[in-house]
């Protein structure tokens, strides 16, 4: 059976292919194609589209970021395997720096990812010279190593797929996070200031397209939008129950 290429599962399976060839070319670790799975049950439950409360997050986003004044786009295998050319045009929009930054974090891993980013266009990736290897307190991981020039002394981060002790040690760095989960109740997502409960393949190009827009500040609570998400999961489950 051919499927539409716009049809969600489409969009699914090509997106599994790419983390297997993103695993073949040491970009994913194995415990990210784990990470992966989990987020495809949640997508499911939020019906694999864009909720109206990440359109609210993303809005937000993009206003905090162009407002910026030392963005940085953190990088890790997932995110480059999936989101490279968008990664390129949001640094690009914003002047953002792209940092790499892996929890399970060899030296071969960190070159191939700067490599795939490289290629699709970044002239600058921070995060693989030693010498400007800095630390942030509270976080005992490989994570803890930051670049000095980018999330080190960065003032708002954009983090995909994060862990909550990261997103904690950002936080008490005084750092504004914005981060792309699934799962709106997870400790990144109830951490985080802005929490854009999505795909980050479906969010990233959302981003890229509001960041190209001057965006009005408007009240923003992470904690109601949060609660909304959780909202519209519940009404999309009873719609499928009922149709079962």
């Amino acid at each position: 059976m051919n499927i539409p290429k716009s049809h969600p599962r489409f969009v699914s399976l090509q997106t599994r292919e790419k983390l297997v060839k993103g695993f073949d070319n040491n970009l994913v670790a194995k415990e990210g194609l784990l990470a992966h799975g989990r987020g495809e049950a949640f997508d499911y439950l939020i019906g694999e589209k864009t909720l109206k409360s990440a359109k609210k997050a993303i809005s937000a986003a993009a206003y905090t970021l162009q407002n910026a004044k030392s963005p940085v786009i953190s990088v890790n295998g997932n995110f480059a395997a999936l989101c490279a050319p968008e990664i390129i045009k949001l640094s690009r929009i914003l002047g953002a720096k792209i940092e790499v930054n892996l929890f399970y974090g060899p030296e071969s891993r960190k070159r191939a990812i700067t490599k795939v980013l490289k290629k699709s266009g970044a002239k600058e990736v921070l995060g693989i010279n030693p010498k400007s290897a800095r630390r942030l307190k509270g976080i005992d991981s490989a994570r803890r190593i930051v670049d000095k020039d980018g999330i080190y002394s960065a003032d708002v981060v954009l983090v995909p797929l994060e862990d909550g002790d990261r997103t904690l040690a950002l936080k008490k760095a005084k750092k504004k996070v914005i981060t792309f989960d699934l799962n709106p109740l997870s400790r990144t997502a109830q951490t985080a200031d802005i929490t854009i409960v999505d795909n980050t393949t479906r969010a990233m190009k959302l981003l890229v397209v509001a960041c190209k827009k001057k965006k009005v500040k408007r009240s923003y609570n992470n904690k109601k939008v949060l609660s909304e998400s959780i909202s519209e999961i519940k009404k999309n489950l009873q719609r499928r129950a009922k149709l079962a």
